[in-house]
């Protein structure tokens, strides 16, 4: 074990009795944390991006994924990652729409 990972795992248990005691007062913060995102299934993901006039190019910008996989998640071979998920719900939801500037 290295020294500093030693001390510092010591005065983490030394600052747990000494609230135990009473004697040190923890700061803590409430977080709140969203539900997971939904379930998008592969319907569901076409037509949120044919609502936002979104080819599978763009909307694989929008989302920071490849061409590939937006194809992937609208024919059902793949499921999107929960981080996917909450990028698609984003979107959904109307927070985050980035305009297509036509020429």
């Amino acid at each position: 074990m290295s020294n500093k990972f030693f001390r510092d795992l010591k005065a983490g248990l030394e600052d747990a009795i000494a609230y135990k005691k009473g004697k040190l007062n923890l700061r803590s913060k409430d977080i709140e944390i969203p539900e997971p995102p939904a379930e998008y299934k592969a319907r569901d993901i076409k037509k949120i991006r044919e609502r936002y006039e979104y080819s599978q190019g763009v909307f694989a910008k929008v989302l920071n994924v490849s061409v590939k996989t937006v194809q992937s998640w609208e024919s059902g071979e793949r499921m999107p990652s929960h981080a996917a998920l909450r990028l698609i719900e984003i979107v959904d939801k109307g927070i985050y729409c980035p305009s297509i500037h036509r020429k």
